[in-house]
């Protein structure tokens, strides 16, 4: 998740998945599994009160936080035509999204980069992925997931639904020039929140 240009968050509750117990009661599970995230995302996005309850900027992204799983951390993204998040991973959390409403596309890197230590690193040929996310499409990911998502309509918003786990500590943020990926920068929540 990166942070809109124009926007201020709100909290909407959906409801978490929980892990049935003996006799029929069910408890929230601890720490959500990679699949409980993807299953609480398509869930989310298939909500159509949810969807709609999200303000649409014409020129920014907007957002709405939502209680995720097991204490993680979600939210509900509108995106203008044209707008992305630039490349970026989410350090120690591992997650999922999908997109509710019209087409995103991920581009993604096959390569597990340092944690830190380092400023600047020579991609080989070969790890650059790309993926077309049509409404109710998504994917999941582990820790280190570099990647970056794009709206590339000129005409549409999207919509998508995330979450992460453990809750976002830090976003790196790295620019690209051809086989070249560089660190810009790291982001706490305190600077999209």
């Amino acid at each position: 998740m990166s942070s809109p240009s124009s926007a201020v968050p709100t909290t909407a509750t959906v409801p978490s998945p929980s892990t049935p117990m003996a006799g029929g009661s069910a408890i929230s599970s601890a720490a959500p599994t990679v699949a409980e995230l993807m299953d609480f995302v398509r869930g989310a996005a298939r909500d159509e009160a949810l969807i709609a309850s999200l303000p649409l900027d014409p020129e920014g992204r907007t957002w709405i936080r939502l209680d995720g799983p097991g204490g993680s951390e979600a939210w509900l993204i509108g995106w203008p035509p044209g707008t992305g998040t630039g490349w970026h991973d989410h350090a120690d959390s591992f997650g999922a999204f999908t997109t509710a409403a019209g087409a995103l596309k991920e581009l993604s890197l096959a390569v597990r980069l340092p944690t830190d230590g380092w400023k600047t690193l020579e991609l080989t040929d070969g790890v650059d992925r790309s993926r077309d996310l049509a409404t109710g499409q998504g994917r999941a990911f582990g820790q280190n997931h570099v990647h970056e998502v794009l709206n590339e309509s000129e005409v549409a918003h999207a919509v998508s639904v995330h979450a992460y786990y453990p809750p976002l500590s830090r976003i790196r943020r790295f620019s690209r020039t051809g086989a070249v990926l560089r660190l810009e920068q790291t982001e706490s929540p305190e600077d999209w929140q």
